[in-house]
């Protein structure tokens, strides 16, 4: 008997059409308070956290982290809230679910927003998912972290590594590990997801930060893809683009949710 879904933390702000924004590996639902607060006199934002992250359940078993769970897991928070219809996105692991999400239920997705695509298994964290698994194992969130998600090599300035960090350190080990492990070391290429892309017909944001080359270059592949996409690249930001520049991503998203 299949075990039952895990409980996953999940936030309703404000009124209107339904928006859904995913955290990246390493977020949570508190990466996204900057655009619920943008937006929450016009549209309904529901966040929530990943399973293995912050405030939702982390299973112990290996096999309950992968790319299909992680898609059932946002399928599990709409039919939570109650939203038949969305405009589904998020960053870097979020926009990956909510591509996979529009793929496997088009008829539930009204728009798309896909921040920070991971670049896959060629560059970004899918390449080094497996060592930075082993070091949180081995040596800790603290000492894993400095290495992989905000050290010098991250590309972060002061400020966002800092939130980084904070937000980092709050996770229970083991769901990163399992994440890191099951989801983005498994997570399927573009050019594995290049036979379907045709299919999705929803309107899609792709969002990137000027200074995120690995990213950059799949929203740039994924814009040519994409039957209805429009890709707005912000200045002076890198990977966690919405925390970087939270005006011109706001502002991004804003216009693009209008125009539905």
């Amino acid at each position: 008997m299949p075990a039952p879904p895990p409980h996953l933390h999940v936030e309703v702000e404000g009124q209107g059409p339904w928006v859904v924004l995913a955290h990246g590996f390493g977020g949570s639902a508190r990466n996204f308070g900057s655009q619920a607060r943008a937006l929450r006199d016009a549209y309904r934002i529901v966040r929530y956290d990943a399973r293995g992250h912050a405030r939702s359940a982390a299973p112990g078993d290996p096999a309950a982290y992968t790319p299909e769970m992680a898609v059932d897991d946002l399928r599990q928070v709409l039919d939570e809230v109650g939203a038949d219809v969305a405009v589904v996105g998020g960053l870097s692991m979020g926009a990956a679910t909510a591509l996979r999400f529009a793929q496997a239920a088009p008829a539930r997705v009204r728009g798309l927003v896909l921040a920070s695509y991971p670049a896959g298994p060629a560059g970004g964290i899918s390449r080094v998912a497996r060592p930075f698994a082993d070091a949180i194992e081995g040596r800790g969130l603290e000492a894993a972290g400095a290495e992989f998600a905000w050290g010098p090599s991250s590309g972060l300035d002061a400020r966002g590594a800092a939130l980084v960090r904070q937000g980092f350190l709050e996770h229970p080990p083991q769901g990163l590990v399992h994440t890191l492990r099951g989801v983005l070391a498994a997570w399927p290429s573009l050019d594995a997801l290049a036979p379907t892309l045709a299919t999705v017909r929803a309107p899609a944001l792709l969002v990137a930060g000027e200074r995120d080359a690995p990213s950059l270059g799949a929203s740039r592949t994924l814009t040519a893809a994409l039957p209805q996409a429009r890709l707005v690249v912000v200045p002076e930001a890198g990977h966690v683009v919405n925390v970087a520049q939270p005006a011109a991503f706001n502002a991004a998203l804003r216009a693009f949710l209008d125009a539905l």
